[in-house]
């Protein structure tokens, strides 16, 4: 058998989860994602049936989704626009963050946990999914209205105060003192990313684009936005924060182009084939048997009980949780 052959044997499992959780959620009148993760239920190595042997590799593809969504929707903003929204996101992102991390912790002491335990966990499910979100207005048609517009931005300023989450969160856990050190280098990354970006957007950016479109390669043209876009992905991503933020700050310079509506319908398709694998390597990743076997631990408050594989599991889902992405 080829060497390769495994490789598109899975890609073909991933696409035929998709087509049909899709038309499931379709029929059901249900978000196409909600039919994606089941379709990767389906195919996860942890249910019966055929499975997907390299999980890990679609899981890269499924980051791939996030950069090409989250820059698109970039590309629909305009920096005017996150002038008019800045105040409220930064006001309201930190306030339902908080409010939630209250309410989970009031749960978690009802259930008898530790007090920094119930505030980790509360700070965990405190982050909202950028990529679900966006993916539901997408699909809804809503991404232009007001409400969208303010959403997206919230969810965008979540994802900074992110930087400061995954810094505190073992201090919460009772495993470390608070790292102010660590915090004040984790909010620098952040800087370097996001001062220099108005300038680019509005000088820079623009002009390249625009010398790049009078050659009159259209191949040229989508390949320069592909790397501003996915560039600027990697560099957010590799200096700890979210790929999501890097591309949506990507698609937000290159919305200030006179070429924006050229640049969004070239990567469309691209954008919605990949966006697809997101939610089904997200589905592949659900363990149904661990947590039926398990679900008693979540009332008895004590992290102790489970064994060490099960523990470095569950630590390891909590960070990915807390940094938004699906392994």
């Amino acid at each position: 058998m080829p060497a390769e052959a495994p490789f598109f044997r899975d890609i073909a499992l991933v696409f035929v989860a998709a087509l049909l959780g899709g038309a499931l959620a379709q029929w059901a009148r249900q978000p196409l994602f909600v039919g994606y993760i089941i379709g990767g239920l389906l195919i996860s190595p942890f249910t019966p049936g055929p499975a997907v042997h390299d999980v890990r590799t679609f899981e890269l593809f499924a980051q791939i989704g996030v950069v090409l969504l989250m820059f698109s929707i970039g590309v629909e903003f305009s920096l005017a626009e996150i002038a008019r929204l800045g105040s409220p996101a930064v006001l309201g992102a930190p306030v339902v963050m908080g409010l939630i991390i209250v309410i989970a912790t009031g749960v978690g002491v009802l259930l008898h946990w530790p007090l920094g335990q119930a505030a980790a966990v509360g700070a965990t499910i405190s982050v909202a999914s950028t990529m679900v979100v966006a993916k539901l207005l997408a699909e809804r048609g809503e991404l232009h209205a007001p409400h969208a517009r303010l959403a997206i931005a919230t969810l965008l300023t979540e994802d900074i105060i992110v930087v400061a989450m995954i810094v505190l969160l073992p201090a919460l856990a009772g495993e470390t003192a608070v790292r102010t050190r660590a915090l004040a280098v984790a909010l620098a990354r952040a800087a370097i990313v996001l001062l220099p970006f108005f300038y680019l957007a509005n000088r820079v950016v623009p002009q390249v684009m625009a010398r790049v479109a009078r050659r009159g390669n259209p191949e040229m043209f989508i390949l320069v936005a592909m790397a501003i876009g996915v560039g600027t992905a990697a560099l957010s991503s590799g200096l700890g924060l979210s790929l999501a933020l890097g591309a949506f700050l990507a698609g937000l310079a290159l919305s200030e182009s006179e070429f924006a509506h050229q640049i969004l319908s070239e990567i469309l398709p691209f954008r919605d084939s990949f966006s697809s694998l997101f939610f089904i390597s997200v589905g592949m990743l659900i363990n149904l048997s661990f947590a039926a076997e398990n679900w008693t631990l979540a009332f008895q408050g004590n992290v102790h009980e489970l064994s060490d594989a099960d523990a470095d599991l569950v630590e390891r889902a909590v960070r990915r949780a807390a940094a938004k992405v699906p392994a």
